[in-house]
């Protein structure tokens, strides 16, 4: 461990951000970095613990005492070797990732836990900036080709590790751009684009081919894949968004979350799109959903200049703290105030839309919603509600942007054509662990696999498929488990 007594010296340090006022003016990132010795003070409050229970909170695996003891020793690029022996863009997870680690820190039991993951940003970021991260081509060609459908997070770590192995790889985007979730629905202010392309011509530069406006199962025909390719990884994400079909839904100014935020992020890159604008300048705007996307959609209806911005979550406010039905180091279900929230929102818990309310020309106007109480089970969860008589009311309101989460993949085209069978969700059916479908040379990963998910999930599902996929190929892969290989 980088200094015996860190943790007991030193108390938690959080990057400082741009103030609220000022990052509204713009779509950049706004968290100021570390200096040398706060990220160097931040690493040696890790304790080197015996069971390092932050490594198993991580999805990925990471090395996180020894990246933490080789930034105290200011030894960055054995640090970064750590880092990218178990997560093939750490610049990703830096910073989006909820940091299910440092849930697990065992300093979090009585003090706050090590900011892992803005250590692990500084890491890969001051790797790039020395030069470090260089593209690295396999000196040996395997002679087998695979074709990685989808090149969100689950698609691109697929493609990295497979063409490791020596595999010919090529990934299908039915976007524009490469990136998936990564470009088109993370605001450019959590997540610079220069960061995704920086990371696709390091890929490019390695032999990964990607073709984009190619929708397999549409423009792309599926018969020429599974005749060209011997593997075909599925990672193309949870894409149907959950509805909230309530009357009035026909309305004019009723849209799904991903919609909005991906328009802006193509208006930040100054990319032309052929749907009607969806801007919050000006207007009431009501978010509809709790989570992270709801959260992008409230920062990103500020920058535009919203009227006002309300977020609703059906569910009740979670606890500030963790509950004796959220034990350390499980990932606790806590109040989340993100930076978006810092910049200007009303929140409300506990509400139910009833209607949407529009004028004599279908434009929306109006919400009307009810308060509702809910039913608490034996281990702390809400089960069922009841409406609150009295608390029923209209509130102003020209955009509704719904951010309820996902269902499962889209099912028209691809899926529906290669005949693969789904689990009771309607998700692609694929144990975890092997990863393969019930067509043998055809794998899942990611949410188009698991459901709805996390970034880190995303990365961890595709390094975990490419491995079995290269197992599939080869009768044995030369691949890291997810417990990884020793990086020394």
């Amino acid at each position: 461990m980088g200094k015996v007594t860190g943790f007991l010296e030193y108390e938690r340090t959080a990057p400082a951000k741009q103030d609220a006022k000022s990052r509204l003016q713009h779509y950049n990132e706004f968290v100021v970095a570390f200096e040398q010795e706060q990220v160097k003070q931040e690493s040696a409050r890790c304790m080197d613990c015996g069971v390092p229970f932050c490594q198993s909170g991580c999805p990925l695996g990471n090395v996180i005492p020894e990246f933490n003891d080789a930034v105290y020793k200011g030894e960055w690029e054995l640090a970064s070797t750590i880092l990218l022996s178990t997560n093939n863009f750490p610049e990703f997870t830096g910073r989006i990732c909820p940091a299910p680690c440092e849930s697990a820190c065992v300093l979090g039991i009585n003090k706050s836990p090590v900011s892992i993951e803005e250590i692990e940003k500084h890491i890969i970021e001051i790797a790039f900036s020395k030069g470090y991260i260089k593209a690295e081509e396999p000196l040996i060609r395997s002679g087998k080709k695979v074709a990685v459908i989808g090149s969100g997070p689950a698609g691109l770590a697929a493609a990295a590790q497979l063409n490791k192995a020596g595999h010919e790889v090529v990934v299908y985007e039915r976007d524009d751009t490469p990136g998936g979730l990564l470009n088109y629905g993370i605001p450019d202010f959590k997540l610079q684009k220069d960061v995704v392309t920086r990371r696709i011509a390091l890929m490019e530069k390695e032999g990964i081919q990607f073709k984009c406006n190619a929708n397999v199962g549409v423009n792309v025909e599926l018969n020429t894949l599974l005749r060209e390719f011997q593997s075909i990884v599925l990672a193309g994400g949870s894409t149907v968004p959950r509805d909230l079909s309530v009357k009035g839904r026909e309305a004019k100014g009723i849209h799904f979350a991903m919609d909005f935020l991906k328009q802006q992020n193509k208006r930040v890159r100054n990319f032309s799109f052929d749907q009607e604008a969806i801007l919050a300048t000006g207007k009431d705007v009501i978010v509809i959903g709790g989570g992270d996307t709801g959260s992008d959609c409230i920062g990103t209806s500020n920058r535009q200049g919203a009227k006002s911005v309300t977020q609703f979550e059906i569910m009740p406010m979670p606890a500030n703290q963790r509950t004796a039905n959220m034990p350390w180091p499980s990932f606790p279900m806590l109040l989340k105030v993100t930076s978006s929230h810092e910049e200007g929102c009303e929140r409300a818990w506990g509400v139910n839309t009833k209607e949407y309310i529009a004028d004599e020309n279908n434009q929306l106007k109006a919400l009307r919603v009810i308060d509702v109480e809910w039913e608490i089970d034996a281990v702390g969860r809400p089960v069922n509600f009841k409406e609150i008589e009295g608390t029923e009311r209209e509130l102003p309101c020209q955009l509704v942007l719904l951010a309820m989460g996902f269902l499962h993949p889209q099912k028209e085209g691809l899926i529906e054509k290669l005949g693969v069978e789904l689990d009771n969700r309607g998700n692609v059916k694929a144990e975890e662990g092997k990863y393969q479908t019930n067509i043998a040379k055809i794998f899942a990963a990611g949410d188009m696999r698991r459901g709805q998910s996390l970034v880190v999930w995303a990365i961890s599902e595709g390094r975990e498929a490419a491995r079995k996929v290269d197992e599939y190929l080869m009768g044995e892969s030369r691949l890291p488990t997810k417990d990884g290989i020793p990086y020394a």
